[in-house]
């Protein structure tokens, strides 16, 4: 078995490691093979954002797409054949700063420094991926682009400044940039077939294991998943890459799903939108949003913009994790989940896909191929809710979807709701659904539905929350759907979300760039 080179564009070339084993960070790779020592150690978990940098790969229409991710989790064979930029490459060779970089110093947005080149490069990726006919990001964009970035001494106000004043100076060009050289070396750098890596002694011969496979055409992963169904699937790491950084676990082979072009893309018919399993949280909740209007708000404070980068849909659901915010809204909508092994593939709903704490319905060598999401119809009333300590970048203590169909009467037809954080896994609310179907959507069945909840959960007491503040809280949120979605005087947003004010407000004009 021969050992494959890792192959990446960096500072103007391909750089090319072997030799390291496959679960090796690019923070590792940075900080102790190549003494690039400004991508920092923070967390250690895609919390912090002190690592930050910035990954270009080519698009479904092969142009250099550019993303911030979090480079403490992200193993090193998954660079191969992409192109990697960090905070040492955005000063000229004469000393010049980047506009990013004199913004943060004109704006005072540093004092300790060190979660600075991680603001850095998110601010980078903002600023690159800015078109100039788009005009100037917006204060939620920038909050979006630095929504994994933490700082501790600084505060985020000089910092947000420096966001916005990075686009105003005229004597730098546009982006710094050449684009075409760096989509021609990365079509040069495509592999056709299967990378497989291994690791190697110091004589060059290759270890029998942990090997990292990473195929680029869907039959190829299949059957591989099905030669190997003790390998650790990875897609975005952005859970078991904790399980090495936080764990110190030895994960054994590892089969990437990242390089499955077919797994990469997202369809729509008149009746069902496809996501593939390998399409990044943030390119699938873009596909959900246009859609369901009403999953912004979750889709921006789903984790941070690194992690929606990096992590998966697919990788979400198939995880299991009672407090996944994805699960409830597409339990909800009634999705449905798309299994392939070897040849064969089945579709579950994905309600019957959670047998238990972390136990799905996935066999040995089967793999979550799709979801499948109906298209919105004309009588649905449809709400998410996530509650937790923080706006951004946290863990749900609850979060709740509700899908009610009701007919131009006024009465619920089909009523499917689904909570996280309520049980050992993500549930519907089966007791709460019977209340309501058939009833007018009117307060008395609100209520009726409300005392329902009892019946459905009984959440546990954990750090987050305790059992009765979930409960009640799941139904204040039944309550606030009713408000919101009621014939009679439905309430808007500002009226019900303390983080949204009325157009035209002071707290709405203070909240808007200067």
């Amino acid at each position: 078995m021969t050992t494959q080179t890792i192959r990446f564009y960096r500072q103007g070339s391909v750089q090319e490691v072997a030799g390291v084993p496959a679960s090796r960070t690019v923070l590792q790779h940075l900080r102790e093979d190549l003494h690039c020592t400004g991508t920092k150690e923070g967390c250690a978990e895609g919390d912090c954002g002190a690592c930050t940098v910035v990954i270009g790969e080519l698009d479904g229409r092969g142009a250099l797409a550019l993303k911030a991710v979090n480079a403490c989790i992200q193993f090193l064979p998954t660079l191969d054949g992409k192109a990697l930029f960090t905070v040492e490459d955005l000063r000229a060779a004469d000393g010049t700063l980047h506009p990013v970089q004199q913004a943060m110093v004109d704006c005072h947005g540093s004092q300790c420094g060190f979660c600075t080149p991680g603001f850095v490069m998110s601010m980078w990726a903002l600023y690159e991926n800015q078109p100039a006919a788009a005009g100037l990001p917006t204060r939620d964009e920038i909050n979006t682009a630095l929504s994994g970035n933490l700082c501790r001494c600084t505060g985020y106000r000089p910092i947000v400044d420096a966001a916005q004043k990075m686009f105003d100076y005229a004597q730098y060009p546009r982006t710094t940039l050449d684009r075409e050289a760096i989509e021609t070396a990365l079509r040069e750098l495509q592999r056709n077939d299967t990378f497989e890596y291994r690791a190697a002694d110091s004589r060059g011969a290759a270890f029998g294991s942990p090997a990292f496979y990473a195929p680029v055409a869907l039959d190829a992963f299949a059957q591989l998943r099905a030669e190997h169904p003790e390998a650790r699937l990875v897609a975005g790491s952005t859970d078991v890459g904790l399980w090495v950084t936080k764990q110190f676990r030895d994960l054994g082979d590892i089969l990437y799903i990242g390089n499955v072009r077919e797994l990469k893309t997202v369809e729509h018919d008149a009746q069902t939108l496809t996501i593939g399993a390998a399409v990044t949280l943030e390119d699938a909740y873009a596909a959900l949003a246009a859609d369901y209007p009403e999953l912004a708000e979750l889709w921006t404070r789903f984790a941070s913009l690194p992690i929606r980068n990096a992590g998966t849909l697919g990788g979400n659901v198939a995880n299991g994790s009672p407090i996944g915010d994805s699960m409830p809204a597409l339990l909800a909508l009634g999705a449905e989940v798309v299994l392939r092994h070897g040849a064969k593939t089945r579709t579950l709903p994905l309600d019957a896909f959670y047998l238990g704490y972390q136990k799905t319905a996935l066999a040995a060598g089967e793999f979550v191929a799709a979801l499948r999401v109906p298209r919105p119809g004309g009588m649905l009333r449809f709400r998410t809710y996530k509650v937790s300590k923080r706006y951004d970048q946290d863990i749900s203590a609850v979060c709740a979807a509700f899908a009610l169909h009701i007919d131009d009467s006024g009465t619920i037809r089909e009523a499917r709701i689904a909570f996280g954080g309520m049980a050992a896994t993500p549930k519907r609310a089966a007791q709460t659904e019977a209340a309501l179907t058939g009833a007018t959507w009117d307060e008395a069945a609100a209520r009726q539905a409300m005392n329902a909840l009892a019946a459905d959960y009984q959440p546990l007491t954990d750090m987050r929350a305790s059992s009765a503040y979930r409960l009640k809280v799941a139904r204040n949120l039944l309550w606030r759907c009713y408000l919101e979605t009621r014939d009679d005087a439905p309430l808007a947003l500002f009226d019900v979300n303390v983080f949204a004010f009325e157009a035209g407000t002071p707290d709405a004009i203070a909240k808007e760039p200067s």
